[in-house]
């Protein structure tokens, strides 16, 4: 189908494996809290984003509502769709494709969340609320692009919204809210300057893309490039078969998601990794396990194996570690991971989770 603009495939992305899986763990479950990569420029990294989008299912959207909201679910609606869904019990709605949200570096508060007008928010509610990036990235992608130059004091408000759910806006002993989810992907180059550790524990999962080093690879990607600049609708068309297969496999790893189980065993296998590694932070074992989970749903699985929580770690312990200074910027491995399992198991025995039956079902 022609039209005007044409992204590339995220299936048509030569390697980057970590950095593909890690953006489809978030899009199977956006509660894992986003993911920050890192790397040199000219990887692939804001083409992997921009890929991710035109990869996932479109959405059902309250029509005319500035804040993207369920029109079936009422916990994913604003309090004016709320009310008009209690007064008449069902929305006009209408379907569109998952939008990116770009994060201006320049961004002031009030363009994030949003400008309040105090004498008509006495009056009309949030009528008088003039929707600012959250509510536009609500249900959508929101991509920060070199977030590390991004204000600490906007990040801390990003992640907050990213964590509850819900965007408040409080202005004058006023306050409103609307729903905030999203995911939330941030991209920066270290050599342009680090987010402190405080910040980047918050994220739920973090990628370092590198440049491939194989020159087959290297080849094909020049191959791809250059067929894509040549014809792009043609060069989409030929991925079209292996996009929709994605985006089947996606929406499938969506629904089987709850249904998805962990024994107590792998629940153990976690913390004692977590342990082992010396993290010191108890959000690493809450994202590994929901991680875990959604790379057994995007395998089609309903149980976890051993094997999905290393893979897991791979993605949500690497920006949690303290290291020594001899270990400083040394990548966090398969090996390490073994380990530290090993270790553990040589010097105790998992005290059993308190809870009935052998495993628990998600939520």
């Amino acid at each position: 189908m022609h039209h005007k603009f044409v992204i590339f495939p995220l299936s048509a992305i030569v390697g980057q494996d970590l950095l593909k899986k890690a953006l489809l763990i978030n899009a199977i479950d956006s509660t894992v809290g986003g993911v920050i990569i890192t790397g040199d420029k000219g990887t692939g990294k804001s083409t992997a984003v921009r890929a991710l989008a035109h990869s996932l299912p479109r959405l059902r959207v309250v029509e005319g509502c500035p804040f993207n909201c369920d029109p079936l679910d009422m916990r994913l609606m604003c309090k004016a769709c709320q009310q008009r869904f209690e007064r008449e019990g069902s929305l006009p709605w209408i379907e569109k494709a998952m939008d990116i949200v770009d994060m201006p570096l320049s961004a002031t508060e009030d363009m994030v969340i949003g400008s309040l007008d105090i004498k008509r928010a006495l009056t009309e509610g949030i009528k008088a609320l003039e929707p600012g990036i959250l509510a536009r990235a609500n249900r959508n992608i929101l991509y920060i692009d070199e977030i590390n130059l991004l204000d600490d004091h906007l990040i801390n408000i990003l992640l907050d919204a990213a964590a509850m759910g819900v965007n408040v806006i409080e202005r004058e002993g006023i306050s409103l809210y609307h729903p905030a989810r999203f995911i939330l992907i941030g991209t920066m180059n270290p050599e342009e300057g680090r987010l402190r550790p405080q910040i980047l524990d918050r994220f739920g999962l973090c990628v370092e893309v590198g440049a491939l080093t194989d020159p087959a690879d290297r080849l094909e990607v020049i191959k791809r490039r250059k067929e894509f600049d040549r014809d792009c609708w043609a060069f989409e068309e030929r991925f079209a078969g292996q996009q929709k297969k994605l985006t089947g496999d996606i929406i499938a790893a969506q629904r089987l998601l709850p249904d998805v189980v962990e024994s107590t065993g792998v629940l153990e296998q976690i913390v004692t990794i977590t342990a082992g590694l010396g993290i010191r932070t108890h959000r690493a074992d809450i994202v590994m396990e929901k991680t875990a989970a959604a790379i057994a749903a995007l395998a089609g699985r309903k149980n976890l194996e051993p094997q999905d929580v290393i893979d897991a770690a791979l993605l949500a312990l690497p920006h949690r570690m303290r290291q020594k200074p001899f270990e400083k910027d040394r990548p966090l491995d398969r090996q390490q991971i073994e380990s530290a399992l090993e270790q553990q198991s040589e010097h105790r025995q998992p005290e059993p989770f308190e809870r009935s039956g052998d495993v628990k079902k998600k939520s």
